[in-house]
C-alpha cells in the first residue's frame, strides 16, 4: 500500500519499545566519542604505519570524511523515525523485509567478531604487565565481567561507557599536548630527533607507494567501526531529537583531533620506520619519549579502549536480536526483557558466541586479531551500505511527498551518500585484491548462504513475516 502524501516536516518515532530511556545526553555524547576511538587506532595503526608510513594520516582523513557522510545519512533517518536497531528497521522499510533480516543478523555478526577482536587486544595489553598469563585466561575474565555489567541495566552500561570514553579522550588529548611539547621545546630523549620533517624525510610521504597506502584503507575502516552505535542508542536515549544531531555533528572534529591529529603528532615525534605491527604506536612513542611509566599509562588507556568497544558490542547485539525477534526474524525468546529492561537472553547468547574469541586466543593467539578484524570490516561495510542506500530511497520518498521530511537533513541531499557508496565498493575491491584479507569475503559468502537458507525456512513457515509492512508513526513533541 502506498503511504499517504505528507507535506509537513515532522520528527517521528515508533511506539514504545519497552526499553528504559536511561541514556542521558552526556552518556550518548561519550558513546559517540568512544565509538570513534577504538582498538583499530590504538593497536591496528601499528601495522598500517609499517605498510603506508606517514601517508596513513591522509587515509584516516579520507575515510573519516566518508564516515561523516554515512553518519549524516543515518542522522537524517534517525530523526525521521528513531528506533532501536535502526539500520535493520530502515533496510526493512526501504529495501524490503529480506534486507532488514540480513542487515540485522549481519550487524549482530559484526559486533560478535568485533568483541572477539577487542578481547584479543585486551589480552595482548595485559601481557605487557603479566607476560606469564595466557591470553585466553585474560580474555575470558574480561568477557565475564562485561557480561555482568550489561545484564544489570542500561544506566550502568552508559555510565561505564562514559568513563571508558573519558579515559580515552583525556589520554589522547594528553598525548597530543605532550607530543607538541616535545616538538616545540625538544625535551625528553626523543627531542633531538622529533621534527615535522619526519613526515617526509624517510623515503617521502608515500614511502611504499600510493597503492600500498590505499591497501591500508580496509584496516582504517575497521578503526571507524562503531561510530554508527549512536543509532542503536536511539531507542534508549532520553531526548533523541536533541542528543543525536549533536553527537553526529561533533564527529568531524573528533576525527580531526583523535585520529588525524594524534597520528600526525606521533609520526612527527617518532619516525615511522620505528613502528611495527602488533605494537601500539602510542605505547611505542611514549617508550621512545622516555617519560617514567608513560608507556604503562598508555597501555592502560588502550586496554580501556578495547574493553569499551567490547562493552558496546554486548549492548548492541542484544538490542539487534530483539529487533529481529520483534519482526519474526529471530526466535521469540529474544524479544523478552529482563526485570531491569535489558534484552538479557540476547546478550547471553551473543556473549557465548564472543567466547569463540577466547578459543581463538588459545589456539592461534598470534593470528586471532587479524582473522576477526577482517570479518568485522566486511560486515561493517555491508551495514554502512544499507544505511546509505536506505537514505537514498528515503530522500526519493520525501521529494515525492510520500514521507515526512526529517528535522536533521543531510547536506547535499543524497549526493554524498552516493559518494560514500562508491568509496565503500572500492574498499571492498581492495579487500578482494589482498590475499590476506580476502578470506573474510569467503566467510561472508558462507554467512549469506546460511542466512538465505534461514530466510527460506521463515518464508515457508510464516509467509506473512516476509511481507513488506508499513512503519507505525507517532509524533514526538
Amino acid at each position: 500500500m502506498t503511504p499517504e502524501k505528507v507535506t509537513d516536516t515532522a520528527v517521528t518515532d515508533t511506539p514504545e519499545e519497552g526499553y528504559e530511556r536511561g541514556l542521558g545526553s552526556r552518556q550518548v555524547q561519550m558513546i559517540a566519542i568512544g565509538g570513534a576511538i577504538g582498538v583499530g587506532l590504538f593497536l591496528g595503526a601499528g601495522a598500517n604505519i609499517a605498510k603506508a608510513g606517514p601517508s596513513l594520516i591522509l587515509m584516516y582523513a579520507l575515510a573519516g570524511g566518508i564516515i561523516f557522510f554515512i553518519m549524516r545519512a543515518l542522522g537524517e533517518l534517525l530523526l525521521y523515525r528513531p528506533v532501536s536497531g535502526s539500520f535493520a528497521e530502515y533496510s526493512r522499510e526501504f529495501l524490503g523485509p529480506f534486507f532488514g533480516y540480513f542487515t540485522g543478523w549481519t550487524y549482530w555478526l559484526m559486533w560478535v567478531v568485533t568483541g572477539m577482536a577487542e578481547l584479543t587486544a585486551a589480552a595482548i595489553y595485559v601481557n605487557y604487565w603479566f607476560p606469564a598469563v595466557p591470553q585466553w585466561v585474560t580474555a575470558l575474565v574480561f568477557l565475564v565481567i562485561l557480561f555482568g555489567v550489561n545484564l544489570i541495566s542500561v544506566k550502568l552500561f552508559g555510565e561505564l561507557e562514559f568513563w571508558f570514553s573519558m579515559v580515552k579522550v583525556t589520554a589522547l588529548i594528553g598525548m597530543i599536548v605532550i607530543g607538541l611539547g616535545v616538538l616545540t621545546f625538544g625535551f625528553s630523549s626523543a627531542g633531538d630527533t622529533a621534527a615535522v620533517s619526519n613526515l617526509w624525510a624517510f623515503d617521502g610521504f608515500f614511502p611504499k607507494g600510493v597503492g600500498s597506502s590505499l591497501m591500508t584503507l580496509q584496516g582504517v575502516m575497521f578503526a571507524y567501526l562503531a561510530v554508527e552505535l549512536v543509532g542503536v542508542t536511539a531507542g534508549e536515549s532520553q531526548d533523541p531529537e536533541k542528543t543525536l544531531p549533536k553527537a553526529i555533528n561533533t564527529l568531524p572534529w573528533r576525527i580531526a583531533l583523535f585520529y588525524v591529529g594524534a597520528l600526525t603528532v606521533i609520526l612527527c615525534v617518532v619516525k615511522w620506520t620505528e613502528f611495527a605491527p602488533g605494537v601500539s604506536p602510542f605505547v611505542e612513542a611514549f617508550a621512545k619519549i622516555g617519560i617514567p611509566a608513560g608507556a604503562g599509562i598508555v597501555n592502560f588507556v588502550v586496554l580501556t579502549a578495547a574493553l569499551s568497544s567490547c562493552n558496546s558490542g554486548m549492548y548492541s547485539t542484544g538490542r539487534m536480536l530483539r529487533n529481529l525477534a520483534d519482526s519474526g526474524e529471530a526466535p521469540a525468546v529474544f524479544r523478552k526483557l529482563s526485570s531491569t529492561k535489558t534484552p538479557a537472553f540476547g546478550i547471553t547468547v551473543s556473549v557465548l558466541f564472543m567466547g569463540i574469541g577466547v578459543v581463538l586466543n588459545y589456539v592461534v593467539p598470534e593470528k586471532a586479531f587479524g582473522y576477526v578484524t577482517s570479518v568485522a570490516t566486511a560486515a561493517g561495510i555491508w551495514t554502512w551500505l544499507m544505511i546509505l542506500i536506505s537514505h537514498v530511497l528515503y530522500r526519493r520518498a520525501v521529494v515525492a511527498g510520500r514521507l515526512p521530511a526529517s528535522s536533521f537533513p543531510a547536506p547535499g541531499g543524497s549526493a554524498f551518500s552516493w559518494v560514500a557508496i562508491v568509496f565503500l565498493l572500492f574498499v571492498t575491491g581492495l579487500i578482494a585484491y589482498d590475499a590476506d584479507s580476502r578470506v573474510c569475503l569467503y566467510v561472508m559468502a558462507g554467512w549469506a548462504a546460511a542466512l538465505g537458507v534461514g530466510w527460506a525456512v521463515l518464508k515457508s513457515r510464516n509467509p506473512e513475516i516476509t511481507a513488506r509492512r508499513e512503519p507505525e508513526f507517532e509524533k514526538v513533541g
